[in-house]
Parts: structure tokens; C-alpha cells; sequence
């Protein structure tokens, strides 16, 4: 099987084509961005996909990041996602951010929890945690509480919030390592795709939060 993945979810904008019986991606690229996406990806599919054998045509299934992210980030993503699955009549599914972050960790032995923590701003991070307890699903909190539901660890932490989620980890007196600091590897939103269910891991943005832009209602003129 042949996949292509997306993620636009953060400050990366990203695709490749993998295949479930290659270790390595068949076509990737990444260019780093905070904004700018829907100018950049199109362009950049285009090329991930020019350099496979078959195209657009030899893809079986399109993944891309749901989310948590940023609000514009993910529309582009799922709206370029959406789209070519229509064209192509491919399935398209959706993978969690903070799922792909952790997908690496879970191929190391690791002691303890394993964590995906993405600044939420704001003294918040969007968190994720696998370990030796219940785990931790997909959730926004409070960085204090973030840290507090991580446990008494060891805890190996990932994405953009790490070090907000460590800092908190050290003050409780926890044992805490950062791996990194950066947006999910396409590679594994290509993993993660792959063995996903399409009736299952629907292509809908998982956003965890409302939005920072919100109505001024003070301004506004009551209907008369």
C-alpha cells in the first residue's frame, strides 16, 4: 500500500509518499513555517508526487494531521487532503499531532511515560502520554496540571511544549528528558496512516480548544 501524508498542523509544512513494505519514504519534503501554508503546500505535493513512479495514481490513501494546531494550519491541510482524495477516490484519514510526535518514542525502550506536550500558549499545552498508568488522552490543560497528570515518572517528553511540561516535572520533583522540540516527523504520520481504519480515524480537525479571535459582542447592534 501506498500512502501520501500530509501535516500542515504546526509550524512545519510537510508531505511525503511511503509504502508499507519500504523502511525508508518513497518521496518526502518539509519546509519550516509559521504562516504561509496554503501558498506552500500545493506546490509542494506537487513535487513529493513528481518524484514517484505512477503519481497521483499509484496512491492507495491519503493521511494528514487532524489536530491539535494551528486553526488555519489545519483547515489547509484537511481542506488539500480532502480534496485529492474527491479526485483520486481514494480514502483519506486523519492522524492526531500529538499521536504522530509520540509514534517515534514508541519504537524506543523507554522507562516510565512517554509524553507529546505542543505550546497551547496562553500557560496551556495541548498533552498526550503513554506509559506504565492509564495514559493521558489528547486534552488542554494548564501546564501545573499537565505535569501533575503525567505522575511520578520518569517522564521523556516531545513537541513544543516539552520544556514548559519538564520545568513544571522538576518543581514536583520528577524526573523529566526532552527528546525534541519540533512538529511530528512525516514519516510517522505516514506509519500512523497506514495502519489506521478509515471508518475510524475520520479526516475532522481536532482542535481540544474554541478559538484565541472571538466575537465582540459589546459592539455589536442588538436586532431590533
Amino acid at each position: 500500500m501506498r500512502i501520501l501524508a500530509i501535516d500542515t498542523a504546526l509550524d512545519l509544512c510537510a508531505a511525503c509518499v511511503a509504502a508499507d513494505d519500504a523502511d525508508a519514504p518513497l518521496s518526502a519534503e518539509s519546509l519550516p513555517m509559521v504562516r504561509g501554508h496554503a501558498e506552500a503546500l500545493l506546490p509542494l505535493i506537487e513535487r513529493v508526487i513528481a518524484r514517484v513512479e505512477g503519481g497521483f495514481e499509484s496512491i492507495d490513501r491519503i493521511a494528514v494531521t487532524v489536530g491539535p494546531g494551528s486553526y488555519t494550519g489545519l483547515r489547509v491541510g484537511l481542506s488539500a487532503a480532502r480534496a485529492i482524495g474527491l479526485a483520486t477516490g481514494k480514502p483519506v484519514v486523519g492522524v492526531g499531532t500529538l499521536s504522530a510526535l509520540l509514534a517515534p518514542l514508541l519504537a524506543d525502550s523507554v522507562e516510565g511515560v512517554i509524553a507529546a506536550a505542543i505550546d497551547a500558549r496562553h500557560g496551556a499545552v495541548y498533552v498526550q502520554a503513554l506509559g506504565s498508568s492509564d495514559g493521558l488522552a489528547p486534552a488542554h490543560l494548564p501546564v501545573e496540571t499537565a505535569a501533575e497528570r503525567l505522575g511520578s515518572g520518569p517522564v521523556v517528553l516531545t513537541g513544543s511544549g516539552a520544556t514548559l511540561v519538564a520545568s513544571a516535572l522538576a518543581a514536583r520533583g520528577v524526573a523529566a528528558r526532552v527528546v525534541g522540540l519540533g512538529a511530528p516527523e512525516i514519516t510517522a504520520v505516514a506509519s500512523l496512516g497506514l495502519v489506521a481504519d478509515p471508518a475510524q480515524a475520520l479526516p475532522r480537525p481536532l482542535y481540544l480548544r474554541g478559538p484565541d479571535a472571538r466575537p465582540q459582542d459589546h459592539a455589536r447592534i442588538a436586532r431590533q
